[in-house]
């Protein structure tokens, strides 16, 4: 049998004595909290009250760290909001009610939705769902045409393009590939 060696600082122990233990104020603990989730990634305000909440610190002393945290500019749920939609939009190309719903989970406040969606205009929300689009129309060659509609334009509804943008944009991508569209309209499309 193999004995193995340890090293200093290789016992079970090391990690915890490694680890200040938390701090007992509960401000201490609200402001470590908040930096620590704030280090990887921004937060809401929201996000970070949850936090506060569910770490049971008292909600008066939350307040006062948001707020603090708020005012040196760490918390920026505009600037959140603002990045949130410039990333998904054009990562993933969800469109403004998808990003809407999104942020809206993330508890950013109504004004600042409809203010950092309103930044991505019709036409660049369409441009992205006919990217999105001829992305996807190469995979549904050699199904029946009513399938290829339904897979591209549910695939479009998934990421919250309108159902009129939808159906026109996939209309025009099949037609520029050949397939015959005519009466599409009436087939309820």
């Amino acid at each position: 049998m193999a004995r193995r060696t340890e090293w200093p600082g290789d016992g079970a122990d090391s990690s915890r004595a490694e680890k200040a233990p938390p701090p007992q104020d509960p401000a201490e603990r609200a402001r470590a909290v908040c930096l620590r989730l704030l280090t990887g990634t921004p937060r809401t305000r929201k996000q970070l009250a949850d936090a506060l909440h569910k770490r049971e610190i008292p909600p008066e002393i939350a307040e006062e760290v948001l707020s603090r945290f708020e005012d040196v500019g760490l918390i920026d749920d505009a600037a959140f909001a603002g990045a949130w939609v410039e990333s998904r939009h054009h990562g993933r190309g969800l469109a403004r009610r998808a990003l809407a719903r999104e942020l809206r989970t993330k508890g950013v406040d109504g004004d600042l939705i409809d203010e950092a969606v309103g930044r991505l205009d019709a036409d660049q929300e369409e441009e992205t769902a006919r990217e999105l689009v001829a992305r996807k129309l190469r995979g549904t060659r050699g199904l029946d045409r009513d399938r290829r509609i339904r897979r591209l334009a549910g695939m479009l509804a998934r990421k919250g393009y309108p159902e009129g943008m939808s159906l026109r944009v996939v209309r025009q991508a099949l037609e520029a590939e050949g397939e015959d569209v005519d009466g599409m309209e009436g087939a309820g499309y």
